[in-house]
């Protein structure tokens, strides 16, 4: 399937106007087909992605929500989303989509990254930032994405980093993935599929350059065995 159809933000949108276990399990069938579409569509994305890069796994995420620790107590997520994670120690980053009603997005990079990827990333700012600058200001990459999420940062400076040192600004960061959001009807056009696709093949200078960093020390030899 190479296109969403209406119906399927039908569901999302009754689901989240009825966000109990009675409304649900009384549309069971109802979420079943919706799942299925979906998942016809994310496989199309798995095979096309497959053609460009290395992909190990599809995680399509669970619709029911962790309430332990959230004071929102609805079950269900209003939306739908899939990871596509590429394979092999030496290939970083990973493909996500988001399809909700009125809040579609995609987005691509290293969200909350393990300290020590983390402490790597950051060094390697601090020390070099003529590559990253370079991919952030390639005229593709900020017409589709702009620049890194920005929402996630540290109010100064990380321990152990200068509050004045002149890269501040990417040092800052706890994560560095970048989104693009759709309308829905974007997200129903033909050409959908071929914006998902066309965004994540932005998406590769800048993996290609993590997966550098990430798998070399700060003097460029190679981590991987």
């Amino acid at each position: 399937m190479n296109t969403i159809p209406k119906i399927t933000f039908d569901f999302l949108k009754d689901l989240k106007e009825n966000n109990h276990r009675d409304w649900m399990a009384a549309h069971k069938k109802r979420y079943q087909d919706n799942e299925k579409l979906l998942k016809s569509f994310y496989a199309v994305i798995l095979e096309r992605l497959k053609e460009k890069d290395e992909i190990e796994k599809m995680k399509v995420f669970r619709i029911n929500r962790d309430i332990r620790f959230s004071k929102d107590k609805t079950p269900y997520n209003v939306h739908r989303s899939v990871s596509f994670s590429r394979s092999g120690a030496h290939r970083r980053g990973g493909y996500y989509l988001r399809l909700e009603p009125g809040n579609s997005l995609l987005a691509g990079g290293f969200f909350s990254p393990e300290p020590a990827d983390l402490l790597r990333i950051r060094k390697e700012f601090e020390m070099d930032d003529q590559e990253i600058r370079a991919i952030l200001s390639n005229a593709e990459f900020k017409k589709t994405f702009g620049g890194f999420d920005s929402s996630n940062q540290v109010k100064t400076a990380p321990k152990g980093f200068s509050k004045d040192h002149p890269n501040i600004d990417l040092i800052r960061n706890k994560s560095f993935f970048v989104t693009q959001s759709f309308t829905d009807a974007e997200v129903f056009k033909e050409d959908f599929l071929d914006k998902i696709l066309y965004s994540y093949e932005v998406l590769r200078p800048y993996f290609d350059y993590m997966s550098d960093v990430l798998t070399t020390d700060l003097n460029g030899v190679s981590l991987i065995d």
